[in-house]
């Protein structure tokens, strides 16, 4: 049966349709028709909601950031030890990963050239708010000692960013969970400092 317009859950199946197929396919790798295929609806019907793909991508960005930026602050209240901030941040990747899909930034940052200048503003907005968190994050760490790092906590917030990016890229292809786990291992190892061995006492 298809849905009316004005049914209150339609935009919200349609941003849940939408955002797997932009993190499965890119944004330009779907259209309305395969939102309306799926979701049973008209086309007409996705025009009530968003009167162009431009404006459903904005909800799209809007909707995944607010999402992202609620679980960077539960994990602010989950722990205040920042080695665990940074595995948790980590984890956020990995969930995605073991769905089978792409961070949908990272996604949209691929194909930044073709999108509309506010989704590609948003894009940015998205990377620019989680370096801000991670570097908070970093200089945490490196403030009490629990990470280690050469260079700025901004430039290291950058590598984290552009590592995970990067190491969810490189998995997908594989379809190999453990590609992106081993990465991103690596990646936190190399910010925690090694426990120096304590000195045998005098018998």
């Amino acid at each position: 049966m298809q849905r009316q317009p004005g049914d209150p859950d339609t935009a919200a199946k349609i941003l849940d349709i939408a955002e797997r197929l932009v993190q499965v396919r890119g944004f330009n790798g779907f259209s309305y028709a395969d939102v309306a295929a799926e979701l049973g609806v008209t086309k007409s019907a996705l025009h009530y909601h968003f009167s162009g793909k431009a404006e459903l991508g904005d909800a799209l960005i809007v909707r995944y950031a607010t999402r992202f930026a609620a679980a960077l602050a539960a994990i602010d209240t989950q722990t205040t030890d920042a080695a665990a901030k940074l595995d948790a941040y980590a984890s956020l990747y990995l969930d995605v990963v073991r769905d089978e899909r792409m961070c949908l930034c990272g996604m949209l940052a691929a194909e930044y050239q073709t999108l509309p200048a506010p989704m590609g503003e948003a894009v940015m907005r998205f990377f620019d708010d989680n370096e801000a968190w991670l570097a908070r994050t970093l200089q945490q760490g490196r403030d009490d000692a629990t990470l280690h790092f050469v260079g700025s906590a901004h430039d290291t917030a950058r590598m984290v960013i552009s590592s995970l990016e990067g190491a969810m890229l490189v998995a997908r292809p594989y379809g190999d969970i453990g590609r992106f786990e081993a990465a991103a291992r690596g990646l936190l190892a190399g910010l925690t400092p090694a426990t120096a061995p304590r000195p045998v006492p005098a018998a």
